[in-house]
C-alpha cells in the first residue's frame, strides 16, 4: 500500500534464484545520503529549512531532512543542504561529503550516482552554544 503513495526504485533481478522483487523507496535513498553526509567530520547537521527546523524542535528525527533525490533509470542525482562547523574548509568538507554519499548509495543500493550537489546553508560555531 505505501509503495503506491511514494516513488520507488525497483532493483533488477540478478538471477533466476530470486525469491521476489526488491523495491527501494526514494526516501530510503534520501536517508542513506543524509546519514552519510552527517558522518563527515566538519558537517554539523542537515538543513531542512523552516519546516525541517519545526520538525526538529518537535523532537521528530527526520533522517531525510535537507536531501532531495531524483532517480532516472539506474542513476540518481542528490541535492544536499547542510550546516558546516565553523573553522572547517568548505571545499574539503564538501568533497568528502560527495565521496561518502556516492560510496554509500552505490554500495547499499547498486545505483550509480550521477551527481551530488552540496549547498552550505549555514555555519555553526560550537563554542557559542
Amino acid at each position: 500500500v505505501f509503495m503506491e503513495e511514494q516513488r520507488a526504485y525497483r532493483v533488477e533481478e540478478q538471477d533466476q534464484d530470486s525469491f521476489g522483487e526488491v523495491i527501494i523507496a526514494d526516501e530510503v535513498i534520501s536517508i542513506i545520503a543524509g546519514i552519510a553526509a552527517t558522518e563527515v567530520d566538519g558537517v554539523d547537521s542537515m538543513d531542512g529549512g523552516w519546516s525541517g527546523a519545526l520538525v526538529s524542535r518537535m523532537g521528530i528525527k527526520d533522517l531525510a531532512r535537507g536531501v532531495k533525490v531524483e532517480i532516472s533509470g539506474e542513476e540518481v542525482a542528490v541535492d544536499l543542504r547542510l550546516n558546516i562547523c565553523y573553522g572547517y574548509a568548505i571545499p574539503e568538507v564538501s568533497k568528502a561529503v560527495q565521496e561518502r554519499v556516492v560510496s554509500s548509495i552505490n554500495s547499499m543500493t547498486g545505483l550509480t550516482v550521477r551527481e551530488v550537489n552540496v549547498k552550505i546553508s549555514g555555519v555553526v560555531n560550537k563554542e557559542n552554544e
